[in-house]
């Protein structure tokens, strides 16, 4: 019997070309755009020399922009934080890719760690601190690019709990919009 009888009943699909999707030019999916940014990540070429660090508040680049997206790289010197705030109606995944940052949210708190990724939709609230002893650097991707943060009290109300929840089940399930 011949053990490559499957393949030449099925036949080898990289001979059918148009059963093969063609690769997309700019992602579009939660996957796509998590995707993106480990591409990102790991060309620390094209970031590293970019990198600048501001005593008096967070220093943020625009790294890259595509259709209806924008990619963020942002350093964060021991001490500095975001503030509590959401992203509006734009959704976005983060990285951390050098030292480590804190997430605070409604649902609790995070160590984030280089490598570490976070998904989140739109009116996700959170804070992001570096409350550790050396500086950090992140990579943020948001779509559609942002184009508000607004700010929110410090103190965890019920209903800033509540929103927290819900944005943050609908970031694990939703595609990017």
């Amino acid at each position: 019997m011949n053990s490559d009888s499957d393949l030449q009943i099925a036949g080898d699909i990289l001979e059918v070309p148009h059963l093969l999707q063609a690769p997309r030019e700019h992602p579009a999916t939660v996957a796509e755009f998590a995707g993106l940014l480990r591409s990102l990540a790991a060309d620390r070429p094209a970031w590293e020399h970019l990198v600048r660090y501001d005593a008096t508040t967070r220093w943020y680049h625009r790294l890259r922009t595509g259709p209806g997206y924008e990619v963020w790289l942002l350093s964060w010197l021991p001490g500095q934080g975001s503030g509590r705030h959401d992203h509006g109606p734009s959704s976005g995944v983060w990285t951390v890719l050098e030292g480590t940052l804190t997430e605070h949210t409604g649902r609790g708190t995070h160590a984030l760690d280089a490598g570490r990724q976070r998904v989140f939709a739109p009116g996700y609230v959170h804070e992001v601190v570096n409350d550790a002893l050396e500086p950090a650097v992140s990579l943020h991707v948001y779509y559609p690019g942002l184009t508000e943060m607004p700010m929110h009290s410090p103190q965890c109300s019920a209903a800033a709990s509540a929103e927290d929840t819900a944005a943050a089940a609908d970031a694990g399930s939703a595609p990017a919009r």
